[in-house]
C-alpha cells in the first residue's frame, strides 16, 4: 500500500471504527435486555450488589458482541475501500 493509499484509508478506518463502537454498544444493550434476568442495565463489575456470575456473563457477552461487530465493520470498510480504489487496504 502506497503512502497516498494509507493516507486515504486512515480517515475511513477511524470513522468506521467509531461507528462500529457505537453500533456494538447499542447492540450489546439490546442483547443484554433479552438475556439478563432483569430489565436493568448491564452490571458494572465493581457493583457488589449484583452477582459475580452476572457481571462475568455480561463482560463475556460484551466482548463477544464487540469482537464480532468490529470484525464485520473492519471487513466492510476494507471491501468498500477496495471497491473505490481497486487496491487492498493492507
Amino acid at each position: 500500500m502506497s503512502a497516498i493509499s494509507k493516507a486515504m484509508y486512515l480517515p475511513l478506518s477511524i470513522g468506521t471504527s467509531v461507528a462500529g463502537g457505537l453500533l456494538a454498544g447499542a447492540l450489546f444493550t439490546q442483547v443484554w435486555k433479552r438475556v439478563g434476568d432483569t430489565n436493568e442495565a448491564p452490571p458494572d463489575p465493581k457493583d457488589l450488589n449484583r452477582s459475580g456470575r452476572e457481571a462475568l456473563l455480561a463482560a463475556a457477552l460484551q466482548g463477544l458482541v464487540f469482537g464480532v461487530v468490529r470484525a464485520a465493520v473492519d471487513r466492510a470498510g476494507a471491501r468498500g475501500y477496495r471497491a473505490v480504489t481497486h487496491q487492498n487496504p493492507v
